[in-house]
């Protein structure tokens, strides 16, 4: 089991392949269409990220002591800035992940190469995501 620092530093590795952001989207794309499903019965108003310019459904589940996350967007972009924090902070357990610092997404300049309306998105679903492990923490 890879902890979030370890797969941080592996997406900052794989984005540091691309020459250009054409090539950075194209990858985002792809984890975007690798991504799992999520079960039809989660895509519901509750699962709906709010802030986001797409809608975005995320579902978190407790299991063992971790927390694994499924998603889905409207949006083949956001659906792979979803993917991307999925692979990075699904399967941990809820204390990491509400600790977690995300250094990847200035690292890589994500934030900076998305407008204000889908870095609100990107910063909403990361905020969801550290709420879940809270609760679940507690």
């Amino acid at each position: 089991m890879s902890t979030i620092k370890k797969i941080q530093a592996e997406i900052v590795e794989d984005f540091g392949m691309f020459d250009d952001w054409m090539q950075k989207y194209e990858y985002l794309i792809d984890l975007g269409n690798e991504l799992a499903p999520i079960k039809e019965q989660y895509k519901t108003e509750d699962n709906l990220i709010k802030g986001c310019q797409s809608r975005v459904w995320l579902h978190a589940e407790h299991t063992q002591g971790k927390i694994i996350f499924t998603a889905d967007s409207d949006a083949i972009m956001t659906k792979g800035i979803v993917a991307i924090l999925i692979n990075v902070l699904s399967n941990q357990a809820p204390k990491d992940i509400a600790t977690a610092k995300l250094d990847f997404i200035n690292e890589i300049g994500l934030k900076d190469q998305l407008s204000p309306t889908r870095a609100n998105g990107l910063v909403s679903m990361i905020k969801k995501m550290k709420l879940y492990a809270i609760a679940f923490n507690n």
